[in-house]
């Protein structure tokens, strides 16, 4: 009998992600690069998402849940007063995480991505709706950001912002 995964809805991959991590996995393998997480909305899913892929232990080297903002001081060294200036969900937060993340790693030979955001249903304001959710990216070049506004339920969310957050990584690679 031919091996066959049966879909029993646990699994965190969709079809397309599961390609896209294809794609990272045999990209980051071949530029001799480990990727490192530090989530706060999605709460470990680009983690889960990509150690659910066979071998993953060859590119995939630790992920950060920071989903409190004690944690991302804590575990990533965000200041506490750039929280408190600019929020949680900001520009300045997600890329303070991704640094923060890239440089707790090691750095050398690490890229680093962050996810910051509003996955509802509640907690939106007019100035950032459920749905903002910010993405950021550092690496031995630097550090960079990009602002999604995402509809849907929360699990929505979190799955936009996973499949996002791995294809942008992919771009960078590319």
């Amino acid at each position: 009998m031919p091996n066959s995964r049966k879909n029993t809805g646990t699994s965190v991959l969709e079809s397309d992600l599961e390609s896209l991590l294809k794609e990272l996995s045999n990209l980051l393998i071949k530029k001799d690069l480990m990727l490192v997480t530090a989530e706060s909305c999605t709460g470990g899913l680009i983690a889960a998402s990509c150690t659910e892929i066979p071998g993953s232990s060859q590119w995939f080297d630790r992920g950060y849940v920071t989903y409190t903002n004690q944690a991302k001081h804590d575990m990533l060294d965000v200041p506490l007063e750039l929280i408190e200036k600019h929020g949680a969900v900001s520009k300045e937060v997600v890329e303070a995480m991704a640094l923060g993340a890239f440089q707790k790693s090691g750095g050398k030979n690490r890229i680093a991505i962050s996810v910051s955001g509003i996955a509802g249903p509640d907690g939106g304001t007019p100035e950032k709706p459920v749905g903002t959710v910010w993405v950021g990216f550092a690496d031995d070049k630097g550090v960079e950001s990009k602002l999604l506004q995402l509809e849907g339920s929360r699990a929505d969310i979190r799955q936009q912002t996973v499949e996002y957050s791995v294809g942008w990584i992919l771009t960078h690679l590319e």
